[in-house]
């Protein structure tokens, strides 16, 4: 008699369903994926660009910079002295070394104050700059 209820009792824990390794193969996968997601960056001004012709899509764009139509320039939305944009760039390259720089001018942005930026981002190491526009439609 005893043995018949170790029988039973065996093949009751066989029936149940240990989740546990589903559990934590979902948890490595959620961690995959919030890992290697990118996130979206912008500058802090919403800005008209000039339209191009020859525009062409910037998939790694780690580095934005904003310049407003009144000379305002944004990083990371904050806003910025010309004179520190340098280092600014520096502290976000050193981040991540195979970062560019994007400018997102306004389409009645100082000229100047573009080749500033520009000037700025050369002399913080980082030489891979664009200006970011909008497509001809």
């Amino acid at each position: 008699m005893r043995m018949s209820f170790l029988r039973s009792h065996a093949e009751v824990e066989e029936d149940e369903i240990n989740v546990t390794p589903m559990l934590d193969v979902v948890f490595i996968m959620l961690i995959f994926f919030i890992v290697t997601a990118s996130f979206v960056k912008e500058s802090g001004i919403d800005v008209n660009r000039p339209e191009a012709n020859t525009a062409t899509q910037q998939d790694r764009a780690n580095i934005l910079v904003g310049i407003s139509a009144n000379g305002e320039i944004w990083i990371n939305r904050r806003r910025i002295d010309l004179s520190s944009v340098r280092a600014n760039i520096e502290r976000l390259s050193a981040e991540n070394p195979q970062g560019t720089v994007v400018i997102q001018a306004d389409e009645e942005a100082p000229t100047k104050l573009l080749v500033g930026v520009m000037d700025a981002s050369r002399e913080a190491g980082v030489y891979n700059i664009s200006i970011a526009t909008s497509q001809d439609q």
